[in-house]
């Protein structure tokens, strides 16, 4: 015995599960003294949940028309621009390995100063 459905009515009838587990989720929750009792409403709670979204999806994925979006997210590059003090004429591994030089430098006298025993000189 098949019965055609109307597509309108069907969205009606999703809508209205969905409400009636909200309800029963609320009330169960509301009324219950123990934490199972709780549990079972949180369970009636996210099964409407997830028929909400189920209801939902073609309208999301209407309007969101992730086809289009996604290609555009992975298209997105980072272009860096030199910093001010790489001139045009100056190497930049050379500048890079002076940087790496000082930078050695200043933590071995840090730990130098750290050392139990040792005098911090105060020569900075």
């Amino acid at each position: 015995m098949d019965l055609p459905i109307n597509i309108r009515d069907f969205r009606c009838m999703q809508l209205a599960c969905v409400a009636l587990g909200l309800v029963a989720g609320i009330i169960i929750i509301g009324v219950s003294v123990s934490k199972a009792a709780a549990a079972m409403g949180g369970i009636f709670i996210g099964a409407a949940s997830l028929g909400l979204l189920i209801l939902a999806y073609p309208f999301l994925k209407a309007r969101l028309n992730l086809d289009h979006i996604l290609p555009n997210i992975g298209s997105l590059r980072i272009h860096p621009q030199p910093g001010p003090d790489q001139g045009e004429g100056r190497s930049s591994t050379n500048g890079n390995k002076e940087g790496v030089r000082s930078s050695l430098s200043t933590v071995s006298r840090t730990l130098e100063k750290l050392k139990p025993g040792s005098r911090g000189t105060g020569e900075d």
